[in-house]
């Protein structure tokens, strides 16, 4: 390592020697506090009486999650419960007993689930390709199940903003459609509501967040140190994105907000077929200075006008505001 990326570490952690009690860290935590009470709100992600099932990996996305909701319970309008739930797979080299004394320490109810998914995983998947598909589809069926068992009315994952636009981009670069992650699910078989309370929030302020909070972190890698390549490409374009565009990645994720059907091409969603004309019989000519005519015997046979009528074009009337009408404008 340089030491100019030396000085750089340095200067970043810097700020977080100080702790909770710094003025950054209040600001951060109402900023983050915000987004996850407005992301709550927008999709009426809990209600009075739920029994929100927080999903904790031991990662800095479900441990903030955590931190923040156990903050709401406390403060919100209704009243709800939250519960932690840790699926042990049983992956070589797991310290499994950093969230047990975590989660005690803070006195927050919890289950640790113990299941050996990790050699179903490694029996099924060929050798040489990612286990992330199968373990993913193991874990969830588990956590889904045991949600009913306890009669857990939410699941909440700690998926973020920037988890939402990579994986859009993931299944429009590599599965040819436009979808990603809802802050709000229902499961195939509507045994479970799924949310993201963290659709809002930006990573980097979870970085920052689980830094100050000093969170026991449990490194990532636990699967052979496998790499889907796929998001880690896309996470670094989306990095470079930020970095050079600070307004970006705000403006995508609000254009995911703001789908307009019938400007796109999915014939389930927009009727393209029955589009039919509804004009009126007023006359609209042409705002211009001249207009050529060609191969007029054609156009009589067509039943075209050959001498179209022209009118003189004045931008200062071109409408109240002033502004030169567009039709379909893509801005």
């Amino acid at each position: 390592m340089t030491e100019n990326n030396t000085d750089e570490d340095k200067q970043e952690h810097e700020p977080y020697h100080k702790g909770v009690n710094s003025v950054r860290f209040r600001k951060l935590q109402k900023k983050i506090r915000k987004h996850v009470s407005w992301a709550i709100r927008d999709f009426n992600m809990i209600e009075e009486g739920d029994v929100v099932m927080v999903c904790i990996s031991g990662g800095k996305d479900s441990y903030t999650l955590l931190d923040i909701l156990l903050f709401l319970k406390r403060i919100a309008p209704v009243n709800f419960e939250v519960v932690a739930v840790n699926l042990d797979q049983k992956q070589p080299g797991f310290p499994d007993h950093i969230l047990p004394e975590y989660l005690n320490q803070q006195g927050i109810p919890h289950y640790i689930l113990e299941k050996d998914t990790y050699s179903i995983v490694k029996s099924v998947v060929p050798e040489g390709k990612t286990y992330c598909s199968a373990c993913s589809r193991l874990r969830r069926g588990s956590l889904y199940g045991f949600a009913k068992q306890i009669g857990a009315t939410k699941i909440a994952l700690g998926h973020h903003r920037d988890d939402i636009l990579a994986t859009f981009f993931l299944n429009l670069f590599h599965g040819g459609s436009i979808k990603a992650m809802p802050p709000k699910l229902l499961s195939d078989d509507k045994q479970n509501v799924l949310i993201r309370p963290l659709a809002y929030v930006e990573e980097k302020d979870i970085i920052k967040y689980a830094r100050y909070k000093d969170f026991p972190i449990i490194p990532c890698g636990l699967c052979g140190s496998q790499t889907n390549l796929q998001r880690a490409a896309i996470n670094e374009m989306l990095r470079e994105w930020d970095n050079a565009h600070p307004q970006r990645l705000a403006s995508i994720f609000k254009g995911i907000q703001n789908v307009a059907p019938s400007q796109l091409a999915d014939r389930e969603l927009f009727d393209f077929e029955k589009l039919t004309l509804d004009r009126d019989n007023e006359e609209r000519l042409f705002e211009g200075d001249n207009i050529q005519v060609g191969q007029t015997d054609e156009l009589e046979d067509i039943g075209l006008p050959t001498q179209p009528k022209v009118k003189t074009f004045n931008p200062k009337y071109a409408n109240k505001e002033g502004i030169i009408p567009t039709v379909n404008p893509i801005l």
